[in-house]
């Protein structure tokens, strides 16, 4: 990963991603904090790795989760990938799948 994915998130990045995965069943058990951080790691996969490679986060606790990104795929002008977050807490894994394409600003938007 390059340096711009050091960065954090912005505000209006986060609300282009509605929640990603996490914010839908998977986050369910995470505090703001780790919810923030899985969120963000969706947002590192989508836009900053290669095919089959993974963004790990840490959260507080025994919270931790993985994100995987597909190869992007054009829908209409926007380039779209799916991807994967597996968030595993006490040894249990709880895995969800979407696709995010992403806007000219460099947001991404989860279809639902």
């Amino acid at each position: 990963m390059g340096a711009a994915s050091a960065q954090p998130m912005s505000a209006s990045i986060a609300e282009a991603m509605a929640g990603g995965l996490i914010g839908r069943t998977l986050g369910e058990n995470l505090d703001r904090a780790d919810r923030q951080r899985a969120l963000e790691a969706e947002y590192r996969a989508l836009e900053y790795t290669a095919s089959g490679e993974s963004v790990s986060w840490q959260g507080d606790g025994r919270l931790s989760g993985r994100v995987m990104a597909a190869p992007p795929y054009r829908v209409g002008s926007q380039n779209c990938r799916q991807y994967t977050h597996t968030v595993s807490q006490n040894g249990a894994e709880r895995v969800g799948r979407g696709t995010a394409c992403r806007n000219e600003d460099g947001s991404w938007t989860p279809l639902v």
